[in-house]
């Protein structure tokens, strides 16, 4: 029988009595100062950033779901403190300015945990750092033997012992924080609705239009007029036709187990501070929940022809099993364990792994989509910086090339899908041999890359 046979289909996050009640839909017509399309991370931080810099500026969040419903409630949990995908990435993409953009990303993090002990919200934020092992021979290297902090095969399995450990690098707890993501998006809302902030759910934005004064929000439930708009939609199809090809929607999907014993936690020797990942192209991600289950994610990042987002797509036994099987094999010391919940959530993959910004109706809306993973850290940053873009201010953030550069969309179909499948098979090639072949190494020149 698998392993998961009776788990539910639900983000443990969400599966919860804590989780708030539906707010109202918009009811008619009214206006605002911003308004800010999309109650996820991004939206949030846009909203509670807005009054905490303006004081009195009134602000409506409109939610064509549920606060934290999609990737916001769907993902591991892992606040990390890059905003360009790691290292290597950023170093490739910004040589010039890779210092400070990583220095602005662990002021993000710091930002963030004051933000949470500020309004005292109880979201499980934990500093810890992140650890980082090899399961394949080729994959040592990439932890840079030679450097402090590397660590062999014996000294990664005193941290976590695992079979299938070579070697390890823990980064610092300056580098990535834990924490439970749907709690910490409910403190969020309730925080900005304590300054004033209103969010309307059940209430889809249909278009955006510029008039004399402004710009006027059309939803399923009634209009917003504003002076301005951030658009917080990511991965769901966005509402400047300019932006369509900007990124391609990606399933990610999630095990969680049963609560483990004192004895079971022991048997690993895990420090449920730190999440863990392993250094594949397809690679898994996992931690300790604070309610002890074990969350294993990642691996199979599934993109469906035509840039399909459906609910259908978010069950996928073969999928599932594999993550199961792999998870037995980590684990072997907890042979028999049941997993409690699966889920999928999608993701905004971009051509550069990371965040593009921008502007238009003459500067009244601006947007941040693209975040390829990274969002439950990365979309305070993205807050600040579209809430910079719309003052016409000229600041440390929208001053980095990052930010003045979008990435390169991607093509429509069907070249799309043929190219993610040459790329996706070319990736699993590529861990299973360490090589980048020919297909690789072309997207590398040209600055393209396909990840989750």
């Amino acid at each position: 029988m698998d392993a998961f046979a009776d788990s539910v289909n639900c983000p443990l996050w969400l599966d919860t009595p804590a989780r708030p009640g539906p707010r109202t839909p918009i009811n008619g017509d009214t206006s605002a100062d911003l308004v800010v399309v999309g109650a996820g991370f991004t939206g949030l931080w846009t909203a509670l950033r807005a009054v905490e810099r303006e004081p009195g500026r009134r602000v409506v969040v409109v939610e064509a779901d549920r606060i934290a419903e999609h990737a916001t409630g769907r993902n591991g949990g892992f606040c990390e403190a890059s905003l360009t995908h790691g290292e290597p990435n950023g170093r490739a993409r910004w040589p010039e300015e890779y210092d400070e953009l990583e220095r602005l990303g662990v002021e993000n993090v710091d930002a963030i945990g004051e933000t949470v002990a500020r309004y005292g919200i109880d979201c499980g934020f934990v500093r810890g750092g992140a650890l980082a092992v090899a399961t394949r021979a080729h994959e040592i290297a990439d932890l840079d033997p030679d450097e402090p902090g590397f660590l062999d095969a014996q000294a990664v399995r005193r941290l976590v012992d695992s079979p299938t450990y070579l070697a390890g690098r823990l980064s610092g707890p300056e580098e990535c924080a834990l924490v439970d993501p749907a709690r910490l998006a409910w403190g969020l809302a309730s925080a900005a609705e304590g300054l004033g902030v209103r969010i309307a759910e059940g209430s889809r934005v249909r278009a955006v239009r510029r008039t004399a004064g402004g710009v006027r929000v059309e939803t399923s439930a009634g209009t917003v007029t504003a002076r301005q708009v951030v658009l917080a939609t990511n991965v769901f199809r966005p509402l400047l036709r300019r932006l369509r090809l900007a990124t391609v929607p990606v399933y990610d999907y999630v095990l969680a187990t049963e609560p483990l014993s004192d004895e079971q936690l022991a048997t690993i020797g895990w420090d449920p501070s730190y999440g863990i990942a392993d250094s594949g192209n397809q690679f898994h991600y996992y931690r300790v929940t604070p309610d002890r289950r074990i969350l294993w994610g990642g691996y199979d990042a599934i993109y469906h022809y035509g840039r399909s987002i459906d609910p259908a797509h978010e069950e996928r036994p073969e999928t599932f099993r594999v993550l199961a099987e792999h998870f037995a094999e980590t684990f072997p010391q907890l042979a028999g364990i049941r997993f409690t919940h699966r889920w999928a959530g999608v993701i905004d993959t971009s051509t550069r792994f990371c965040a593009s910004y921008g502007t238009s109706h003459g500067g009244r809306v601006a947007h941040a989509l693209g975040f390829t993973g990274l969002g439950v850290g990365a979309s305070r940053f993205a807050a600040d910086t579209v809430l910079d873009l719309l003052s016409g201010e000229d600041t440390k953030r929208t001053r980095l090339a990052m930010v003045r550069r979008s990435a390169l969309p991607f093509p429509p179909e069907p070249i799309a899908w043929i190219g993610i499948q040459l790329t996706r098979r070319a990736l699993a090639r590529a861990d299973r041999t360490g090589r980048r072949g020919p297909w690789l190494r072309l997207l590398d020149r040209l600055g393209l890359g396909f990840d989750s």
